[in-house]
């Protein structure tokens, strides 16, 4: 159902580096580039993230009540995308639990104030 979701950023490259760092750990690679966007693909294809410069030209502003959660097989996976976010400059906004029965998630922010999580279901 979801081909693609697109995280806005002000810095490409720095933006780029954080999520180079970030989506390794779940397998992700670089996909589709330009001078506006990055996007990067898991291992079996599915939905891309895209890190995107704002195409009407004004600043990337943080979306409220907007979040990007990244499918963990583990909840290993979890606690290494959060370390490895909070390694790369990301911001802590809740380190991995147990959310609900059968519901482990960490959260956390890009460098641009974007949130994340990790999430393994079941």
């Amino acid at each position: 159902m979801i081909g693609y979701v697109t995280v806005g950023t002000n810095d490409l490259e720095r933006a780029a580096k954080f999520y180079d760092e970030v989506l390794a750990v779940v397998g992700a690679k670089r996909g589709m580039a330009s001078d506006r966007f990055i996007s990067w693909a898991g291992p079996d294809g599915g939905p891309m993230l895209m890190a995107m410069k704002p195409h009407d030209g004004n600043a990337a502003t943080v979306g409220n009540g907007v979040m990007v959660a990244l499918a963990a097989e583990s909840t290993e996976i979890v606690d290494a995308v959060y370390k490895a976010a909070i390694a790369a400059g990301g911001a802590d906004e809740g380190a991995p639990g147990e959310r609900a029965p059968g519901i482990y998630a960490g959260y956390f922010r890009d460098l641009d104030g974007n949130k994340l999580n990790a999430i393994k279901f079941g």
